[in-house]
């Protein structure tokens, strides 16, 4: 029995992992956390009876408390309820399903005890990468990749040498205006964002998807993740999205792994690595799906990608400006106070005025992200 903890249990990721737990019965469900979903988590609760739920808000916090007063959960508030949750000796396995850089903390507790990472939570390497991956590998932990395009190649490249690796090939769908130009995306409006082709995603990162910003943080979470510079790793719009990602190695051979949009794939290949489970669903059907196309991201129009590039290529405190003007404007966009384009105009301003510091320490990077929070405010 797989004993497992989640931060972000109410989201799309931690939903999805709940069902994965409940079609497999070997995975026991020790802790929980949310925001503020109390009605979502108290359900959550009564049907896998967790030890610990963590949940950010105290009100919330006091509220679910006594909805299940009737069983044998103990309910946290707070950061310190997250690390409490991110370190419970007794789990094996932390799925980092939150969204935000409030997953950094809980993320590195779970590494110093010893937890193995399935990580869903970008911005922990985006922002912190060259803190979690030393520290990985100091206390002998494995970060296994949740997102689908980091789990592809993940899985393309089990049983191979890293040195052969020449090119990672990540793919995108394009989100829901591929093929648009600059000035057909200045009246698209919140709903016209949020329906995306071929995924089932939380409201920030479909968001992200539309502005290519979620592709950017894939590149910059993937030179992390398997330790190439952004000369090796390319971007490939296949709208389809069957293919999930590729690998080019050396001699030019390319692997890739492809299957149906469903994240309970990744999820499940990371609870179980190295090994494969059966998993109920839609497959490829290859004489129905008759061709896959190719396209090169139109980097002129979603400056989400080479903003990120640019960002990961500066480095120190770059990338946590860029992730946190992004996260502020999206929070913006989805409450209708801003346009689709200004959250472009934001991360631009934001990076522009920023001096760069070189191999922040966490408390850095955390002022780093309150300080753009605070100037970001002061002008939108």
């Amino acid at each position: 029995m797989k004993k497992i903890a989640i931060l972000g249990s109410t989201g799309s990721i931690g939903t999805q992992t709940l069902d994965v737990a409940r079609a497999n019965g070997d995975l026991e469900v020790l802790g929980l956390s949310a925001g503020s979903n109390v009605e979502k988590l108290e359900k959550q609760v009564r049907e896998f009876n967790p030890r610990l739920v963590a949940v950010w808000d105290e009100r919330a916090a006091a509220d679910l408390a006594v909805r299940i007063a009737d069983t044998d959960t103990r309910v946290v508030s707070g950061m310190e309820g997250l690390l409490e949750l991110a370190r419970m000796p007794e789990t094996e396995i932390l799925v980092t399903a939150i969204v935000g850089m409030i997953g950094i903390r809980p993320t590195m507790e779970a590494i110093r005890a010893g937890k193995d990472i399935a990580l869903a939570n970008k911005e922990t390497l985006v922002t912190a990468g060259h803190l979690i991956m030393p520290m990985a590998e100091k206390y002998g932990v494995q970060i296994l990749p949740v997102d689908s395009e980091h789990s592809a190649i993940f899985q393309a490249i089990h049983g191979e040498r890293k040195d052969e690796i020449h090119k990672l090939l990540i793919t995108a769908s394009g989100g829901p205006f591929r093929g648009k130009k600059r000035e057909e995306l200045t009246k698209v409006t919140l709903a016209d964002t949020l329906k995306h082709p071929n995924w089932v995603m939380g409201q920030k990162i479909t968001v992200d998807s539309a502005t290519l910003v979620n592709k950017g943080l894939e590149v910059m979470e993937a030179r992390w993740l398997f330790g190439l510079d952004l000369d090796h790793i390319e971007v490939v719009v296949q709208p389809k999205s069957i293919i999930h990602s590729m690998v080019e190695f050396k001699d030019g051979a390319v692997m890739a792994q492809l299957g149906t949009p469903d994240m309970r794939l990744p999820i499940q290949y990371a609870l179980y690595y190295p090994h494969r489970r059966y998993l109920d669903g839609e497959r490829l059907d290859f004489s129905k799906l008759k061709q896959i196309t190719f396209e090169e991201p139109d980097m002129d129009t979603f400056l989400g990608l080479p903003m990120a590039m640019e960002a990961s290529r500066k480095g120190g405190s770059m990338p946590t400006v860029f992730n946190a003007a992004n996260e502020l404007a999206v929070r913006k966009f989805l409450q209708e106070k801003i346009g689709f384009l200004d959250i472009y105009e934001i991360i631009g301003q934001s990076m522009g005025r920023h001096t760069v510091i070189d191999k922040p320490g966490l408390e850095e990077i955390l002022a780093v992200e309150e300080e753009t929070y605070q100037w970001i405010e002061s002008r939108w």
